[in-house]
C-alpha cells in the first residue's frame, strides 16, 4: 500500500505496472485470503513500520483480492481501479496530442508509434489501445526478466523507447494532477 501510494504520486506508469504485478501475485496464490494475508508480514520489523501499518497493508492486500473476486478477474483482466488509471492516462495522452502545446511529447509519441503498431499487429483480432499496448509490452518484458529469459536487441530497443515515452507521460500526468498543466478544454 505504501509502495503503491508513493508510486502513484511519483510515477503513474510504475504504479500501474506495480498494480498489475499485485494482481498476478494474488492470482498465483489462488486468490486465497489465507495465503495473501501473510504477504504483509514482510514489512514487520522494517524501520518506521509499526503493527498498525502492517495491519493496514494486510487489509489493503485483502481488499484488492476481494475486488479481483468481485469483479470476476480471478483468472485474467485488470481491476477497475487500474483500468480507470489507464483511462485517465489515455485522456491526458489525447489532450496532449490535440493541444499541440508540447512538441517534445508529440515527438516522443511519434517515435514510439512504429513499435506500438508492430506490437498491435501481433495482438490478434481484439487489439487494445495504444497506451495499454505500451504497458503490456513493458510488463511482458518485466516478466521475461524475472524468469531470466533472453530479450532480443530489437525488443530491448522497443522497450527503451516505450519506457521513455511512458516516463514522459508520467511526468505530464503528475503536472496535470497538480494543476501545473492545463488545457483549454479544461478551463
Amino acid at each position: 500500500m505504501l509502495i503503491a501510494l508513493q508510486k502513484k504520486h511519483d510515477n503513474i506508469a510504475e504504479y500501474l505496472i506495480y498494480m498489475w504485478q499485485l494482481e498476478d501475485l494474488m492470482r498465483s496464490l489462488d486468490c486465497d485470503p489465507d495465503r495473501i494475508a501473510p504477504l504483509a508480514d514482510r514489512f514487520a520489523g522494517v524501520e518506521g513500520m509499526d503493527q498498525i501499518k502492517v495491519d493496514a497493508i494486510r487489509q489493503w492486500y485483502l481488499d484488492l483480492n476481494q475486488m479481483l473476486l468481485a469483479e470476476g478477474k480471478r483468472q485474467t483482466g485488470h481491476l477497475q481501479i487500474n483500468t480507470n488509471t489507464l483511462l485517465d492516462l489515455t485522456d491526458l495522452h489525447l489532450m496532449l496530442l490535440r493541444s499541440e502545446q508540447d512538441a517534445i511529447y508529440t515527438s516522443a509519441f511519434y517515435s514510439t508509434l512504429p513499435y506500438i503498431v508492430e506490437l498491435r499487429s501481433k495482438e490478434g483480432d481484439d487489439p487494445v489501445g495504444e497506451l495499454e499496448t505500451c504497458f503490456t509490452a513493458l510488463y511482458g518484458v518485466l516478466l521475461l526478466r524475472l524468469q531470466k529469459k533472453e530479450i532480443s536487441k530489437d525488443t530491448q530497443a522497443a522497450i527503451q523507447q516505450i519506457g521513455k515515452f511512458l516516463g514522459l507521460l508520467s511526468e505530464k500526468y503528475k503536472q496535470w494532477k497538480s494543476g501545473e498543466l492545463k488545457f483549454d478544454e479544461e478551463e
